[in-house]
């Protein structure tokens, strides 16, 4: 039985229809998503287990969200005990969580202020906002463009597709919006050639995820920070995908030894509630002030209990060397896989537990055959397959996934449908 709007009237009529258990009727979902037919009940560890009990190794962690993996038991108490508080006041006015949060992300980054949002997009918008206010607060309106680079993704925003500059994220919606400059990924000459007293920063994802995991060398990002103190150019990072620990640092950047001026944060910090974050030091927040930006649902205490609870784990001693100790073993195995496999993969890209097989088939078509073995993993740009584990993933599960990986390359090479010649 369904109850349905009639488009002409106003009114309200019962739809009566016979659908039996393998009947679908047509969903009301916009179909934005090509969706694998998939229904998880519960999840449980690096598992997501089906309505009908079957259970996959989950190398995706809803595309590096799930940093603690599913039904963590420290998130999952800190969520329902705040549940039964409080859900919702608006940023009318303080909210403690807010506070704490802020605080230790500051404590334990570059940052001195904060914003929250519940996106990854979000927060790229609350960067580019405040960068180009940076710049107007010194008096300087015409400095506006941001340089960024090939193959990024920064969200799906007409602001944020604009920034990743990705045709099959542009077409169709318009104009793109203007003050985007797109170079080569570490190509320094570009950079230098592209800076222009118009520029007001440099965006870059320390490691592309949708791009095909690809790793900025360190020294880079270094060069890239001399060329913004140079050209009093604003760094921003983009780490939503890269951070909370999926490189065995709490933040990629970590590694080059340099720090930005501003950073997006999301995925990870929420272990799967929705959270992001702008972080940035005093000197670049200057020019927000009350009003200049803001958000009804962002830093809602729900968000904020289980924001802390996330660092309360990642931030233990010995969380993010044991997440660094098992990147090497999975990274080892995995070059086996490659190395016996060279007829599918082609090379490793990997930093931390952010890994890539780049494929000599179409990434597509691995995806499909590690899902038939019960694993998923997620495709990339580059034609490249992405595994992306919870960072609290055993070496039994990670054996798990490279059994699974074994198995659908033997698939893959004997199916008379998917025959590798």
């Amino acid at each position: 039985m369904f109850e349905t709007k009639d488009r002409q009237t106003g009114g309200f009529f019962i739809d009566i229809r016979l659908v039996s258990a393998n009947t679908f009727v047509m969903s009301a979902v916009l179909p934005t998503y090509a969706r694998i037919d998939l229904r998880f009940e519960k999840g449980q560890g690096a598992y997501l287990i089906t309505e009908t009990g079957e259970r996959y190794l989950d190398f995706g962690a809803g595309i590096a969200v799930n940093a603690l993996g599913h039904a963590h038991p420290h998130l999952v108490e800190a969520l329902t005990q705040q549940a039964g508080k409080l859900w919702h006041t608006s940023n009318l006015y303080h909210i403690p969580g807010q506070e704490k949060l802020a605080a230790r992300l500051a404590q334990n980054t570059f940052a001195d202020k904060v914003f929250f949002s519940n996106s990854g997009a979000e927060a790229l918008e609350c960067c580019l906002k405040m960068a180009r206010k940076f710049h107007a607060f010194h008096n300087h309106d015409e400095r506006f463009r941001f340089i960024a680079f090939d193959g990024a993704f920064h969200g799906r925003t007409l602001a944020t597709i604009a920034a990743g500059g990705q045709q099959k994220y542009l077409e169709g919606f318009g104009p793109p919006l203007a003050g985007f400059d797109h170079v080569t990924f570490g190509d320094l000459e570009a950079v230098k050639a592209a800076i222009t007293d118009e520029t007001a920063a440099i965006l870059i994802e320390p490691i592309q995820g949708e791009g095909g995991i690809r790793v900025a060398e360190w020294r880079f990002l270094r060069q890239l920070r001399e060329l913004c103190d140079q050209h009093d150019v604003l760094l921003i990072f983009d780490e939503v995908q890269c951070g909370v620990g999926r490189t065995g640092k709490l933040f990629a950047h970590e590694w080059s030894g340099i720090t930005p001026d501003i950073m997006a944060v999301a995925k990870g910090i929420g272990g799967g509630f929705p959270l992001g974050a702008c972080l940035a030091t005093q000197k670049a927040a200057c020019g927000m002030s009350a009003g200049t930006h803001g958000s009804t649902f962002g830093g809602n205490p729900l968000a904020m209990a289980v924001g802390n609870a996330v660092l309360d784990v990642v931030l233990e001693d010995g969380f993010l060397q044991a997440v660094q100790d098992k990147a090497l073993w999975l990274r080892q195995r995995l070059a086996e896989v490659v190395d016996e496999n060279a007829d599918i993969f082609e090379l490793i890209r990997r930093e931390g537990l952010m890994l890539g097989l780049k494929c000599k088939i179409p990434n597509t078509t691995v995806v499909d055959a590690l899902l038939q073995q019960k694993l998923l993993t997620v495709p990339a740009g580059d034609n490249v397959v992405r595994l992306l584990p919870p960072l609290i993933v055993t070496e039994e599960d990670m054996a798990k996934a490279c059994e699974c990986l074994h198995s659908a390359c033997k698939d893959l090479r004997y199916s008379e449908t998917n025959l590798i010649k």
